[in-house]
């Protein structure tokens, strides 16, 4: 291929630079001895379709890291990080909440994701992830896009009363389930499952919380997956099942029926997101006991083990540095860990680097947000601990000050509606110290699950 490729950015944005002839489908602007082209969707599938390295591949069993990018410029500093790495990165990453907040589509994140990896010239592989879907249509949108992974999202189908329920009433759940759509009868699934398990003992009481809490989750995974599977036709793709955003955590038991059913049913996941003991908060480090977490998060990956292996995955997987070497100690290479919002963060530390009034303003309205924003999240930042007039040189102590950094993550979909052309116009201007801060961010990340 004759022609150069290069990413060029001004104080309008970015756009293609080629030098040579164009790709075959792809539009420009000649000026002088090049072609400038914009950064849309048909230059981007052109790229893809002529140079096969900036599309995502199937992750399958690698151990990998989700590097979710809610403003379409975190790809560079991400590849920076993982390059030297033996974590498989996944770099086309947004659930439909976050496209939906960040007035991004699947194909945006799917388009920025190239443009970062042809920046980079990145042709060792990546992944992507269209995460948290709960839907055909939405899962279709992202098979559209050019997306090669799933995550599937079926907390509205899991009834987490069960887990309290009164025996009478667990009882009536038992019986209503879909039996012919599970695919089994209630005697053939109380002997597939009572008894002595990888997960441990499972009684009769244990099991109708099991299938009242999760079988009709499980049954709504299936449709979905094979819904994918129609569309796919046989050619690889990566899947993950999460059950992480549920009221209660998912107890090595749950993990167990979870997983065994979903292999009964056919479906083929490598990765599963149960929600683990202690607490996973936006944007800093775990809450609870190490080593309550370490017994509980070693019986899950006992499971992985056994059932699969498939990977353990951890949402909400950022700043989670005292677990790391848990996680890894437990899991090896059979684990990815997911992180969106952190790379948010970093791109305002850009911001409080570079324009002190901007950040100013963003931070004064995301404290006013928060109150309303943090609603779908599980957050326990209180705005009174937020320091109040920090002094210009405190700025960047906010991003390791635990109420702030929670406060300014949760708001980012707000903060875009108001400030989306400042908050461009600042990075666009400083995207080498983006790509700096993320390296650094992720590097500490990367490092604790390295075999060497």
């Amino acid at each position: 291929m004759s022609a150069k490729f290069e990413i060029v950015t001004d104080s309008q944005g970015r756009s293609l630079k080629v030098t040579g002839d164009l790709l075959a489908g792809m539009h420009g602007e000649r000026q002088g001895d090049a072609w400038i082209c914009p950064l849309d969707s048909q230059n981007a599938a052109a790229v893809r379709k002529a140079m096969p390295w900036t599309a995502p591949i199937p992750v399958g069993l690698r151990k990998s890291i989700g590097c979710g990018d809610r403003l379409g410029l975190a790809t560079p500093g991400h590849i920076l990080a993982v390059q030297d790495s033996d974590m498989f990165p996944v770099l086309p990453q947004q659930s439909i909440r976050e496209m939906e907040r960040s007035k991004r589509s699947p194909q945006n994140v799917m388009d920025d994701a190239t443009w970062g990896v042809l920046q980079m010239n990145y042709q060792s592989g990546f992944g992507s992830d269209a995460d948290h879907l709960k839907n055909t249509g939405a899962i279709d949108d992202c098979i559209a896009a050019g997306f090669v992974g799933f995550t599937l999202d079926p907390n509205e189908y899991v009834d987490n009363a069960a887990h309290t329920d009164a025996p009478a009433t667990l009882q009536q759940k038992f019986d209503s389930l879909p039996w012919n759509e599970l695919e089994t009868s209630a005697a053939d699934l109380k002997k597939l499952y009572l008894g002595t398990t990888p997960g441990g003992t499972i009684d009769d009481e244990a099991l109708l919380r099991a299938t009242g809490k999760y079988s009709r989750a499980i049954a709504h995974v299936m449709r979905l997956a094979r819904h994918i599977d129609s569309k796919f036709d046989g050619q690889p793709y990566d899947l993950e099942v999460s059950v992480d955003e549920t009221d209660t955590p998912t107890s090595p038991a749950e993990h167990y029926f979870i997983a065994a059913e979903l292999k009964r049913l056919g479906v083929n996941y490598q990765g599963l997101a149960p929600r683990f003991i202690g607490r996973f908060e936006k944007g800093v480090d775990y809450i609870g006991p190490l080593d309550v977490f370490e017994q509980d998060f070693a019986a899950h990956a006992r499971i992985a083990r056994e059932l699969g292996p498939y990977k353990l995955s951890i949402h909400t997987g950022s700043d989670k540095f005292s677990i790391y070497p848990i996680i890894y100690q437990y899991t090896g290479q059979y684990v990815h860990l997911k992180t969106a919002g952190t790379s948010w963060l970093e791109a305002l530390r850009v911001i409080a680097m570079n324009d002190v009034p901007l950040f100013r303003e963003i931070l004064d309205f995301a404290i006013e947000r928060y109150p309303i924003d943090r609603a779908s999240y599980h957050v326990s930042a209180e705005l009174a601990k937020v320091p109040t007039h920090p002094a210009d040189s405190e700025l960047l102590g906010l991003f390791d000050q635990f109420d702030a950094r929670q406060v300014l993550h949760v708001t980012f979909g707000s903060v875009l509606d108001q400030y989306r052309e400042q908050l461009y116009a600042v990075l666009y201007a400083h995207l080498s110290d983006y790509d700096a801060v993320l390296k650094k961010h992720f590097d500490r990340h990367i490092a604790p699950f390295q075999s060497n």
